[in-house]
């Protein structure tokens, strides 16, 4: 029988409720000060539960503590991370909607007056929810799962050890972490200082995902310089620098997108834009699985500025592009005993591993290039970053049966 986890659910609404979203603007460590808050909160529940070694780091502003082993031999130490912030999209009065018993084949209507829905004819991923509880959105919010729910299931299996001590255990290190969002968490993350042997972040989507394969990333930013007269006398003077925006956006491949790629074809997405004739400035985000596929999307970016730049005059048009992360399979080819072990621990659960490379990136990226290496198991939520947002009460419970056999795995005498 499946073990319920009474807190589970009551600390995710507690959580998902508080604003936490990162802004990818700030200088700021972290970049925001909710986050700061946020993970003062969970400091103080981290110590009422008993958990030792309670600090936020001055360093990395990670939150960490400590689970001491109960054994009376040595274990490598294991670590879970998962982050506190949440994406670009309205997190201001959060009200989670519980849908119980789903059917798996009905219209959720998440507003009052219907405007948004959760369709299984668009979302065809409802589905494989019948019979189980849902949590979702109320329509003009996110929800959070991403990674409030990681948060969560890390919380409630630290939990149900100290109040199960007769579950042998090694040591055990979590960490919770600001700007996951925004690429930055982990760029100052302190390895040495955390002390774990290997580490999983439990930050990913659906039951099953077991992800050690990501894209390697690229950020960028495109500032565009016209010329702003009276349209009177504008000929042969004007430059409206929103018309060369369209310019440059048209000169990117246009099928490579994420609306129109799958699998492990990598993409160019636009995800701002602002502009008057006199300036604009635009953000891209550029995926590829490839280290050489991302060179080679840079270097079509650079082509395109060169190219706008003899047309329309020197500097017209600048950039900003910077690497954000790259495919950690570069480091976990050579750890896959780490993947192992949470391979047996769903399979013992049957639970299928899903190991398709995840279109996307997790903390676990940079901190698996840092030295520590750090697979992504699943948390459980659906269509995350937005108001269709949604997670399986039953999925979050697997999740943390996930993370306690990992652990009973790892204390094995070996």
């Amino acid at each position: 029988m499946a073990i319920k986890y009474e807190k589970l659910i009551p600390r995710f609404l507690e959580y998902a409720k508080q604003n936490t979203r990162s802004d990818e603007n700030s200088t700021t460590i972290p970049s925001t000060e909710r986050q700061t808050e946020f993970l003062k909160k969970l400091a103080e529940e981290l110590m009422e539960i008993g958990l030792s070694d309670v600090k936020i780091r001055k360093v990395d502003s990670y939150l960490t503590a400590e689970l001491p082993s109960n054994l009376d031999y040595d274990v490598p130490v294991l670590g879970l991370l998962s982050h506190v912030d949440t994406a670009d999209f309205n997190s201001e009065d959060i009200k989670p909607k519980i849908v119980e018993n789903y059917d798996g084949k009905s219209v959720i209507k998440l507003d009052e007056a219907g405007k948004y829905t959760l369709d299984p004819a668009v979302f065809a991923s409802l589905k494989n929810y019948a019979g189980q509880t849902l949590i979702t959105t109320s329509g003009d919010t996110l929800l959070g799962s991403d990674d409030k729910s990681g948060v969560s299931e890390i919380i409630t299996a630290m939990e149900y050890l100290i109040n199960h001590p007769e579950i042998k255990h090694g040591k055990i290190k979590i960490g919770f972490g600001p700007d996951e969002e925004i690429g930055t968490g982990a760029t100052h993350f302190d390895v040495k200082d955390f002390g774990a042997d290997f580490a999983y972040t439990v930050d990913g989507g659906p039951l099953g995902q077991l992800e050690y394969e990501t894209f390697s990333a690229a950020g960028l930013k495109v500032h565009i310089t016209g010329k702003d007269v009276h349209p009177s006398g504008a000929k042969g003077i004007m430059v409206n620098s929103m018309l060369i925006a369209n310019e440059f956006q048209s000169m990117l491949p246009a099928d490579e997108v994420p609306e129109k790629t799958e699998g492990r074809e990598g993409f160019f997405l636009l995800t701002d834009e602002t502009g008057t004739i006199d300036h604009t400035d635009m953000a891209y985000i550029i995926r590829d699985f490839e280290r050489d596929g991302l060179e080679a999307r840079k270097n079509k970016i650079t082509e395109i500025v060169k190219a706008l730049n003899d047309k329309y005059g020197a500097d017209t048009v600048k950039i900003d592009m910077k690497d954000q992360y790259y495919n950690m399979y570069e480091i976990m080819k050579d750890h896959m005993e780490v993947v192992k072990i949470a391979e047996e621990a769903m399979k013992n659960l049957n639970i299928e591993p899903d190991e398709a490379p995840v279109r996307g990136g997790t903390d676990g990226s940079t901190i698996s290039f840092m030295g520590l290496p750090t697979p992504n198991l699943f948390a459980g939520g659906e269509n995350m970053h937005g108001r269709f947002e949604y997670v399986s009460e039953e999925a979050m419970e697997k999740a943390v049966d996930v993370v306690l056999e990992i652990i009973k795995l790892n204390s094995q005498k070996k």
